[in-house]
C-alpha cells in the first residue's frame, strides 16, 4: 500500500513541477514581443494553482518516503521519526529545503496574479521553478555513484527533466492557443499562431536532443547492458517507457511536417480550413501531453525500483 501511494505522489509531484517549469518557460521562447494580456492571466492563474500542486504532492512524497523507511504509515504519527527523516537523510534534507522553495515560487505566483504585470520577460518564476525541478536530481538513484560519476549523473538527470518540462508544460499553454484558436475566445491571428508554433518546434529540438543524449547516459549508470535492459524488470519498464516516448516523437513530427505547413498553405480568409487543421493539431497536441503523463507515470514506477546495475 505504501509503495502504490509512493508510486502516485511520485506521479502527482512530477506532473506539477514538469507542468509548473514548463508554463515558465512559454513565454521566454514563444513571443517575438510581450504576451497577450489575456492569455498571460490564464498563464499566471495556473501557475499559482500549480504551484500548489507541487507543494501539496511533494509533501504527500515526504510522507510516504518517511512511511517506507520506518516501515509503518502510523510512525507519521510520531514526531522523532518525521524530524530524524527530515534533518538527518540527504533525502529529507533536499526535501525541506524543495518544500520552502515551493512555498516561496507559490508567494510569486500569487503576487504575479495579484499585480497583473506581464511575465514574459520575467526571469524569476522560471528560475524559481527550474531549481525546483532539478533538485529532484539529488535524490533517488542518482545518489548511488560517488565522486565524478555522481557529478555526471545527478547533471544528466537535471538536464534530462529541464527538457522534458519545456516539453510536456509547454504543451499546455500551446493547446490552450491552439483551442482558442479555432474559435473560442480568439486572441492570435493566423500569422500569430504560425509562429509560436515554429518556436515551439525550434525549442523541441533542443528539448528532444538533450532527452536523448541525457536518457543514454541514465541509462549507462541504471542499466549498464543489453541484458540489463532486456532481461530485468526494471529494463523492460524503462523499455515500456522508451515505447512512450518513441510515441511522442512520431505526433510531434507529425505536427512539424505534416499539419504545421498544411496550416501555413491555408488562404488567411478559407476558416473552416484553417479550424479544421488546427483541430488536428490540437488533437495531436493532447495525445502527446497525454503519452508525456504515461511517460512520467513510467518514470514513477522506475523510481521506487532497484535499477538494473548489479543483477
Amino acid at each position: 500500500m505504501v509503495e502504490d501511494g509512493l508510486i502516485l505522489a511520485r506521479f502527482l509531484h512530477y506532473a506539477a513541477t514538469t507542468t509548473l517549469a514548463g508554463l515558465s518557460f512559454f513565454p521566454l521562447y514563444a513571443y517575438a514581443g510581450g504576451e497577450p494580456e489575456a492569455f498571460g492571466c490564464w498563464r499566471r492563474r495556473l501557475l499559482l494553482w500549480t504551484a500548489v500542486a507541487a507543494l501539496l504532492s511533494g509533501l504527500f512524497w515526504f510522507a510516504l518516503a518517511t512511511a517506507n523507511m520506518s516501515g509503518s504509515l502510523d510512525d507519521l504519527a510520531d514526531a522523532e521519526v518525521v524530524w530524524a527523516v527530515a534533518h538527518d537523510t540527504s533525502f529529507g534534507i533536499v526535501w525541506t529545503i524543495r518544500m520552502f522553495l515551493a512555498v516561496v515560487i507559490i508567494g510569486v505566483a500569487a503576487w504575479g496574479l495579484r499585480s497583473r504585470s506581464s511575465s514574459s520577460r520575467n526571469f524569476m518564476m522560471p528560475f524559481l521553478a527550474a531549481a525546483l525541478l532539478v533538485s529532484l536530481a539529488g535524490t533517488g538513484h542518482t545518489q548511488i555513484e560517488e565522486g565524478w560519476a555522481g557529478v555526471l549523473h545527478v547533471t544528466s538527470d537535471a538536464a534530462h527533466l529541464l527538457a522534458a518540462s519545456a516539453w510536456l508544460g509547454g504543451l499546455i499553454p500551446l493547446a490552450v492557443i491552439l483551442h482558442r484558436y479555432i474559435g473560442t475566445n480568439l486572441n492570435e491571428g493566423a500569422k500569430d499562431v504560425d509562429r509560436i508554433l515554429l518556436r515551439f518546434s525550434g525549442m523541441g529540438y533542443v528539448a528532444v536532443a538533450t532527452l536523448i543524449g541525457s536518457g543514454l547516459v541514465n541509462s549507462w549508470f541504471l542499466v549498464g547492458s543489453i541484458p540489463g535492459l532486456l532481461k530485468t524488470l526494471y529494463g523492460q519498464v524503462l523499455l515500456a517507457k522508451l515505447a512512450l516516448f518513441g510515441g511522442m516523437l512520431l505526433l510531434a513530427v507529425a505536427n512539424r511536417f505534416w499539419l504545421v505547413p498544411s496550416m501555413s498553405k491555408i488562404r488567411p480568409d478559407a476558416t473552416d480550413g484553417s479550424a479544421a487543421w488546427s483541430a488536428r493539431l490540437r488533437s495531436h497536441v493532447l495525445g502527446e501531453q497525454f503519452l508525456g503523463w504515461a511517460v512520467l507515470f513510467a518514470v514513477s514506477i522506475l523510481g521506487t525500483m532497484q535499477p538494473s546495475v548489479g543483477h
